[in-house]
């Protein structure tokens, strides 16, 4: 009986280097990358989970967090751990999005793919000087942007040799992957899903300013239990830091937004892509709503926004599960 025909790919040792060979055509650049934002968002959770500040905090604030909870019974460090766990939820949620699209269409020479990491890449590493307008420069994060940035960067370079032709940016991104139908169960679903996700990239970014100019909202300050003024007074530098965490939230969810509106607009139902939204759902909201309830912020006004993105992204994402036979699911 004749054997099935098996094709190589023979990489000629005597002219290929070893870093081309490891890098190949851009994509496991991007891939670590992707990893190393979940792992920062797995870390800056353990971080939260086990009430630890890191050394560069301790040394910019000159207090243990001991000190800081004997505070209106320790809702300042609260407070800062519920922008930490928000944001964390938004890096997992980021990777697992960008793992899809690095290994489903971006393969496949879709450029659009290739923009959206482009433009939501951008808007993640260019938040990082949000964070410098309070004067505060998270040394551990730099060096984490830093490290990631020439993944990041020489990725999209060499990725962009798998898109054919120019990049034609109103085709790519502004022409729908399908029509846009609310009849359908899997268009009702997608709509909801776009909803949610331009909602997510205007909260963000509405977030980041806030973050970086007034820092609190009323009912931060409610919580709290301290005006600016006061807070300025216990420690000089603690509005410098929790304003640190709250830009680096707001430029991580609008990335997020982007990158879930973007997704949807342009891919077509399929049971990968579902699943990288379904987690990404579960990891930012999840984290984003779950830490309020520990802590005791549980200001209705404050929350409702949340749990109506998280409800309308719920029913979006039932409703926009593939029901084709697994065979036809990529």
């Amino acid at each position: 009986m004749p054997q099935p025909a098996t094709h190589y790919t023979i990489v000629n040792d005597d002219r290929t280097g070893l870093f081309p060979a490891l890098l190949e055509d851009g994509r496991p650049l991007l891939g670590l990358m992707a990893l190393g934002l979940i792992l920062s968002g797995i870390f800056a959770l353990f971080l939260a989970a086990t009430h630890t500040f890191l050394p560069h905090d301790i040394s910019y604030l000159g207090m243990q967090p001991n000190q800081l909870c004997d505070l209106h019974a320790c809702r300042v460090v609260h407070f800062m751990f519920h922008d930490r766990v928000s944001f964390g939820g938004t890096l997992i949620a980021i990777g697992t999005l960008y793992l899809w699209l690095i290994a489903f269409p971006l393969p496949r020479g879709e450029a659009w793919a290739w923009l959206v990491l482009l433009l939501s890449g951008a808007i993640g590493f260019l938040s990082f000087f949000a964070y410098l307008i309070y004067g505060y420069l998270d040394w551990w994060h730099a060096v984490a942007t830093l490290g990631l940035l020439p993944l990041y960067a020489v990725g999209l370079w060499k990725t962009r040799g798998l898109i054919p032709g120019p990049l034609l940016w109103r085709q790519s991104l502004f022409t729908p992957a399908m029509p846009l139908s609310m009849r359908t169960r899997a268009g009702f679903g997608r709509a909801c899903l776009l909803f949610v996700g331009a909602g997510m990239t205007l909260a963000g970014s509405v977030i980041t300013i806030l973050g970086s100019t007034v820092v609190f909202v009323p009912q931060d300050k409610t919580y709290l239990g301290f005006t600016p003024e006061q807070l300025n007074a216990i420690n000089p530098h603690l509005i410098p830091l929790i304003a640190h965490d709250r830009a680096g939230f707001g430029g991580g969810l609008a990335c997020c937004g982007l990158t879930v509106l973007l997704i949807v607009w342009k891919a077509r139902p399929a049971r990968a892509v579902w699943q990288a939204l379904l987690i990404g759902g579960l990891t930012g909201f999840g984290c984003a709503i779950g830490i309020h309830y520990p802590m005791g912020y549980l200001s209705p006004s404050h929350l409702a926004p949340a749990w109506i993105g998280a409800a309308i992204y719920t029913v979006g994402i039932i409703c926009y599960k593939p029901r084709a036979s697994r065979a036809t699911w990529t």
